[in-house]
């Protein structure tokens, strides 16, 4: 069974609690990758990880992070480099791991585009893709530059003095080339070339490297390009940045040009014109595979037409008109030796399957995640069985299923518990959920802690260096209670004895630091801060709709314990904003009427400020900052895309009518929403009329 399948199993606030701790995991990994080189698991641990990420947000789109994993890319610039803003974003790209998955990637670029099976096929290129460094290299009048990596994105690090000493990277231009052109590619090491890279590792004394990846990145980030030059490294230049002409109406017009540039590509690539050809070509690549010259970890796909690619444009952290296709995760078999239960900041019980340790792929396993107790009953799991595991994220493997046929009749059934294990309150299963919760909620000692290390967390004040350990430890010491005594420790670090500075594992300069990065967080824009606060069904694409649509805290919090009253205005104007429910309204009123919470907010905020929401507007656009409403079928455009460019011009996009309405664009079959607008004298568009009135920007 797929991991996707088993993930729709789970109730909200269980997958919200798998999403998160998914969340902090993924941006360990990606800079011990990324930033450090040293990965600690396998390439298909991590796109297994990312890809039960992504199923969740794909069944729960509020639960998408302004800064997280879905959105944001790789880490954060290593110490040592300059720091580089990349003129057009570096993105990542999303995964496909079945046929099935590949069939739903087509299906939506065709729903996003409006194509019918009238109108053809979508001609796609399909090529290798380079288990590598990326790299951007800019040419200004045809002379290198600037070479760049990926760092987070947004920007990456300066590796020009290494990148010049890589032999087929071109230095210079022919005549032909743009003035301004930015090539982005992989670096890599050959399979050859590593070997006797690291065979000369050996003979020094010094660690060899684990695979050629980590060889190629850790070569780059010389700080002295001597050591970057005695390393043969190469590139394949596959995409594009900044540009000040196009050289291409197509992708594999795109491969030409740059072959003709002197850039090498990655073969073999092909042209397809259908999903069979895809496959096929993808067939072809996994089984030839070990006799490629250099390691690659699965193939990408991209659609050939770049004027369709404009129209597609991104999502999050990668583009609409691109996908990973990755080779197949490994799979071992070990024993469950015990379940455990888990629980989470919103008290949902979590049960992990601990394992006879195994190691898979070169990495130790010894723990799994069960997901919650219908999962274990649906696939018959007993303490002591045989079970089949695929890694999905740190240390954490997925439990595929258990072998029955391997039982020996000492088995023993699981028997989820109705009580807390962290405070011994009730843990209730309500009618229609999967979760188990437990109702202790603030005096739960789990739930608070899980709660604070959420409050830190990357996507919410971001602390550097306050981690789960530390919260764990503080908890413990009950030097941090609520998020205000964060930032009161250090005044009161003054008073204990011993202060922080003795304790075992701090010292002076990690308390020193500590404190600086809590210092930094003083000052929190709206949207992370809403966010931070951890309320239930609030993820951070749902704090940033709260934070536009407010724009300030004061604003935000009168209004939200005003619609407390569901007849009232402030209930109806929340109700408007686009993907808010009834559930989710009842959980923010319900955060802001309970006096304790809003005890510990007002000692929150008598400690940090909080930052107005300011909304970026597109230049000379006549939709911005207006909200619009969309309903009824559109002829020329999907739904999606209508909404896309929409919120493109800085337009708000609404999910219900009100008399604060805009504009409403009507397309065929419209109803309520039409009425509703014609009643409040709300101005209705027709799909060509919102097309003319946008017409230009």
């Amino acid at each position: 069974m797929s991991n996707k399948t088993s993930l729709f199993d789970l109730d909200k606030e269980e997958a919200r609690a798998r999403h998160q701790k998914l969340a902090a995991q993924i941006k360990r990994h990606d800079v011990l990758y990324h930033g450090k080189d040293s990965p600690e698991i396998s390439d298909s641990e991590y796109d297994t990880m990312r890809r039960e990420f992504e199923t969740i947000e794909l069944q729960y789109p509020d639960f998408i992070m302004s800064e997280g994993p879905s959105i944001s890319v790789g880490a954060a610039p290593a110490k040592g480099f300059t720091k580089v803003a990349h003129s057009v974003p570096m993105l990542s790209l999303s995964n496909v791991f079945e046929e099935s998955e590949l069939d739903d990637f087509i299906a939506r670029i065709r729903r996003f585009l409006s194509m019918d099976d009238t109108d053809g096929d979508i001609a796609i290129v399909a090529e290798p893709k380079i288990d590598g460094l990326s790299c951007s290299l800019r040419y200004e009048n045809r002379k290198l530059v600037l070479a760049t990596t990926r760092g987070d994105g947004a920007q990456g690090e300066d590796i020009t003095s290494n990148v010049m000493t890589i032999a087929d990277v071109p230095k210079n231009l022919p005549d032909d080339a743009p003035d301004l052109i930015e090539v982005r590619g992989e670096i890599y090491m050959r399979r050859e070339d590593f070997v006797v890279l690291n065979a000369a590792q050996e003979e020094a004394g010094k660690p060899a490297f684990a695979n050629p990846r980590n060889a190629a990145a850790g070569s780059v980030r010389q700080l002295d390009s001597a050591i970057t030059a005695a390393r043969k490294l190469c590139f394949f230049g596959y995409a594009l940045g900044a540009l000040s002409a196009p050289i291409a109406t197509t992708q594999w017009g795109i491969r030409k040009r740059l072959q003709s540039f002197g850039f090498a590509e990655a073969k073999p690539a092909q042209r397809c014109q259908n999903v069979k050809e895809i496959l096929q070509y993808y067939s072809d690549i996994l089984t030839n595979r070990p006799d490629m010259d250099y390691e690659i970890d699965g193939v990408v796909y991209k659609v050939d037409d770049l004027a369709l690619q404009e129209r597609l444009g991104f999502v999050a952290r990668a583009p609409r008109w691109a996908t990973a296709h990755k080779f197949p995760a490994e799979q071992a078999v070990t024993i469950l030796q015990a379940i455990d239960i888990q629980v989470g900041r919103t008290g949902a019980l979590t049960p992990v399957a601990r394992l006879q340790p195994i190691t898979v792929g070169g990495v130790v396993v010894s723990n799994a995640t069960l997901h919650n107790e219908d999962e274990i009953a649906r696939k018959n799991v007993k303490i002591g069985d045989h079970v089949l595991i695929q890694r999905a994220g740190d240390v954490i493997p997925q439990v595929v299923e258990a072998l029955s046929d391997k039982r020996i009749g000492d088995e023993q059934a699981f028997t989820f518990p109705d009580h807390c294990p962290a405070c011994g309150s009730l843990a209730i299963r309500e009618e229609g959920e999967a979760v188990r919760r437990c109702t202790g909620g603030l005096i739960c000692p789990a739930q608070a802690v899980e709660r604070l290390k959420h409050f830190v967390s990357r996507n919410a004040f971001d602390i550097d260096g306050l981690g789960a350990r530390l919260i764990e430890m503080f908890w413990d010491k009950e030097l941090i209670r609520t998020p205000a005594d964060i930032f009161t420790l250090e005044s009161r670090n003054q008073t204990l004895k011993p202060p922080l500075e003795e304790w075992e594992g701090l010292g002076a300069l990690s308390v020193a630091n500590l404190f600086q990065s809590i210092n930094d967080r003083r000052t929190i824009g709206l949207d992370r801060f809403v966010y931070a606060l951890g309320i239930r069904q609030i993820g951070q694409a749902t704090a940033k709709r709260l934070a536009v649509h407010y724009a300030s805290w004061d604003v935000l919090k009168e209004k939200m314990i005003e619609s407390a009253d569901s007849e009232s205005e402030a209930y109806a104007d929340l109700m408007n904003i686009d993907d808010i429910g009834p559930a989710a309204a009842a959980d923010l009123s319900g955060f802001f009427t309970e006096p304790h919470n809003l005890d510990v907010l007002d000692a929150l905020i008598s400690n940090v400020e909080v930052n107005d929401f300011v909304r970026s507007k597109a230049v000379d656009s006549p939709v911005s900052d207006k909200i619009v409403v969309f309903t009824g079928k559109l002829e020329q455009m999907s739904r999606d895309e209508a909404k896309a460019k929409a919120e493109s011009l800085g337009a708000k996009v609404a999910g219900s009518v009100s008399k604060k309405t805009d504009y409403v664009v009507a397309g065929a079959d419209a109803g309520s929403k039409r009425k509703k607008a014609e009643d409040l004298g709300v101005r209705v568009l027709s799909e060509q009329e919102w097309i003319d009135f946008i017409q230009g920007t």
